[in-house]
């Protein structure tokens, strides 16, 4: 992991538009609106898709863990599970084994819609990609961690 010497704080700019968070927000902002146009297409929301993509890699996450890894609260980790199940995309039982999680997986119809939608969303994240030069990506992604973890201490 890179070890950085503080710098002090943040210097004040003249324009709001060149801090560090109101850019990662545009980011983040323009990748959502970019996924929400191709997702509702396919009749599905953000939460749905990044539920079905971790169902796809993690079967049986319980309701809890889908809504903290899709950045939701639990009661809205919830009716995006309920949606999911009444589309026939996922299963999970009606009642905990034991405990109150209930392991959520995806149906056969969810692994096919999760195909299906991964080339328009993979695309979107293609379009952003390219617009940065191959050599400097995984430094990129690696700030990214950082400025993430070093938020979350």
């Amino acid at each position: 992991m890179n070890e950085r010497t503080p710098t002090g704080p943040p210097q004040p700019v003249p324009d709001v538009t060149h801090h560090v968070g109101y850019l990662v927000k545009r980011a983040q902002a323009a990748l959502r609106a970019a996924m929400d146009k191709v997702l509702r297409a396919h009749g599905l929301t953000v939460p749905q898709y990044s539920t079905l993509e971790l169902l796809a890699q993690r079967p049986g996450m319980s309701n809890a863990d889908l809504a903290r890894a899709t950045f939701v609260t639990r009661q809205s980790g919830n009716v995006v599970l309920r949606g999911l199940q009444d589309a026939g995309l996922i299963t999970r039982p009606a009642t905990a084994d034991h405990g109150r999680a209930r392991p959520t997986h995806l149906t056969e119809e969810g692994h096919r819609r999760l195909a299906v939608v991964q080339e328009a969303v993979y695309a979107v994240e293609q379009r952003m990609v390219d617009a940065i030069p191959p050599q400097r990506l995984p430094t990129l992604l690696a700030d990214l961690e950082l400025l993430a973890t070093a938020l979350e201490e």
